[in-house]
């Protein structure tokens, strides 16, 4: 009875053990058939991971405007030259010639004013001049007002208040004027022993000050004169 027993018990657990033997071959066969190199299970290589998307949120790129072509170039003290040689119009347009030897044409508030009253200009880290030279005279640098036309002609030492101060343009007559030899500086040293302007500007600040882009190349059609006619090409 007692071998009957054991019979039994090993016979059911051989019948188990080839059961798993063939559970485990039927997965292994379904999944790798009868090669003995299955790599399904091996550990995948590591992927390029896809690249962030750029939010369609961003900002469009600027892109210049098509008139910043015909700009014209020129040093900002021989800008500022220009205007006052021309009688420093506050509206009418002034012509001066740019470093290529283009004539060209600005206006004082477009071209002019932006060297008296932005940062950054004259060389970086620069203070406008407006910031020491403002509208309250009475407190201002020289009792002077950079900021406006009215206050550069009005010139400076109005300590008062006063309409009218000493005359900074020269009368038109740019070279002997305060202006000019405040801000005519070779070296970053003005011809009259003064601190050369904008205050603190260094000695790498070419002479005539920074080439800045300002006005427009003048056209035929804004000059004077016509274009010369085309030559005729002869009949053979």
């Amino acid at each position: 009875m007692k071998d009957d027993v054991q019979k039994l018990l090993y016979g059911i657990l051989a019948a188990f053990v080839i059961l798993i033997v063939v559970w485990v071959g039927s997965v292994y066969m379904a999944g790798c058939g009868f090669s003995l190199t299955c790599n399904k299970a091996a550990t995948l290589p590591p992927l390029t991971p896809v690249p962030t998307l750029i939010p369609a949120t961003m900002p469009a790129p600027q892109r210049a405007a098509a008139g910043a072509f015909n700009k014209c170039q020129i040093a900002a003290v021989n800008l500022i030259g220009a205007w006052v040689s021309a009688g420093y119009p506050e509206n009418d347009p002034f012509t001066f010639t740019d470093v290529k030897g283009r004539t060209c044409q600005g206006t004082f508030y477009k071209d002019v004013q932006p060297l008296f009253v932005e940062s950054n200009l004259w060389y970086p880290g620069a203070q406008g001049c407006s910031s020491c030279h403002h509208s309250d005279v009475k407190t201002a640098l020289m009792n002077m007002d950079l900021s406006s036309y009215a206050g550069i002609l009005a010139g400076s030492h109005r300590a008062n208040g006063e309409p009218k101060g000493n005359d900074i343009l020269g009368g038109g007559i740019w070279e002997q004027s305060l202006l000019y030899q405040m801000l005519y500086a070779p070296n970053g040293q003005t011809t009259i022993g003064r601190p050369a302007m904008p205050l603190g500007r260094p000695a790498s600040v070419p002479a005539e000050g920074p080439l800045i882009y300002a006005g427009q190349v003048v056209t035929l059609a804004e000059g004077t004169g016509s274009a010369p006619s085309p030559t005729p090409t002869p009949t053979p």
